[in-house]
């Protein structure tokens, strides 16, 4: 089945850093950008970050130089490399490919836990 498998969360202390991953099940995404949202507690889901099929980025104000979103096409593979992460960058992150613009469904992953807390 088509789906994407985010993982790579864990709990680090301010200023830390996590490189998140998703893995794509087909080289259909290739072609698509794809994103990475983010839902903190009590909070409406975000878009964090973006990444076109030739890898032209955008991102949310807050967290412009300090994450990093790139793509390796050949392995099906989006990353997010977190660093100085703060306490409100606590969220569950989600990676996410398509909608109604592209004509394709929307895929999310399942969504990996990012904790920062002292």
């Amino acid at each position: 089945q088509v789906q994407l498998v985010d993982s790579g969360g864990g709990s680090v202390q301010p200023g830390g850093s996590l490189r998140l991953s998703c893995a794509a099940s087909g080289s259909i995404f290739s072609i698509y950008p794809m994103d990475w949202y983010r839902q903190a507690p009590g909070q409406q889901r975000e878009l964090v970050a973006t990444i076109t099929s030739t890898g032209h980025t955008n991102y949310a104000d807050s967290v412009k130089g300090r994450f990093t979103i790139s793509r390796d096409n050949a392995k099906n593979t989006v990353y997010l490399q977190m660093n100085s992460l703060k306490p409100e960058d606590t969220a569950v992150y989600y990676c996410h490919v398509g909608g109604s613009r592209w004509a394709l469904p929307e895929y999310w992953g399942q969504g990996t836990q990012v904790t920062v807390s002292s």
